[in-house]
């Protein structure tokens, strides 16, 4: 079934016989599931690089888990999945960084979470005890989905990830050109973007049977070719 993009723009698409919600928050919502998946949330990463002496701006933390916040309140999941990549390094895990994760959990304490831990996951650690994240390697099965980091391929179920940050290339008549953070899917899996600030991307090219989906504003689309 072809895609669409409705009134509050997310875009509906089926996979495994599911209709999903890409949302413009950097988000996938499972309206069957009542789950609410995101990948590369990438806490304190700015706090990282501020530890090597790079003055970058502070208050991501706080920013994405505000962002998060709302997603809750719009959804209500019963479930939230983190695809990886919950926290950027061990130099980020600063007191203030774990305040915030606190704070936060605190907020949602009754909302059941999970971790498929990712690459920077090996090597910042999984979250505190305290924050009650159940933490899983990859895939992890939940209903007709194989939640993973690394996009894969699965034998008997489509594979949700993210680790790629993709991005895709619009181009303009003036020769100019925008790149956006998108939503790569193609038979069998599909990849997420980087829901935290400051994440940078990955343009994918274009492939046989690969479909793109741009996040701009308040709109999620499909785009041609990437």
């Amino acid at each position: 079934m072809a895609p669409t993009t409705t009134p509050d723009g997310h875009a509906t698409v089926h996979w495994a016989g599911e209709a999903l919600h890409l949302l413009p928050a950097h988000a996938l919502w499972w309206p069957a599931g009542q789950a609410l998946f995101i990948a590369d949330l990438h806490l304190g990463k700015a706090a990282s690089y501020r530890a090597l002496g790079q003055p970058v701006p502070g208050g991501t933390t706080r920013d994405n888990l505000a962002r998060l916040s709302e997603l809750i309140a719009q959804h209500r999941p019963e479930r939230l999945v983190f695809l990886g990549d919950f926290l950027h390094a061990a130099s980020g895990r600063t007191p203030p960084v774990l305040k915030a994760l606190h704070d936060w959990r605190e907020r949602h304490r009754d909302l059941a979470m999970t971790l498929v831990r990712g690459n920077h996951d090996d090597r910042a650690g999984d979250p505190p005890p305290e924050a009650h994240i159940e933490v899983v390697g990859e895939p992890w099965l939940l209903g007709p989905f194989a939640c993973c980091h690394h996009p894969q391929t699965h034998p008997t179920h489509f594979v949700l990830a993210g680790h790629l940050h993709p991005v895709c290339q619009l181009s303009g008549p003036a020769r100019d050109a925008l790149r956006l953070p998108c939503f790569v899917s193609e038979p069998g899996q599909a990849v997420l973007p980087a829901f935290g600030a400051f994440t940078g991307g990955y343009a994918l090219p274009a492939a046989p049977g690969r479909r793109f989906h741009a996040v701009g504003g308040d709109r999620v689309w499909e785009v041609p070719g990437g």
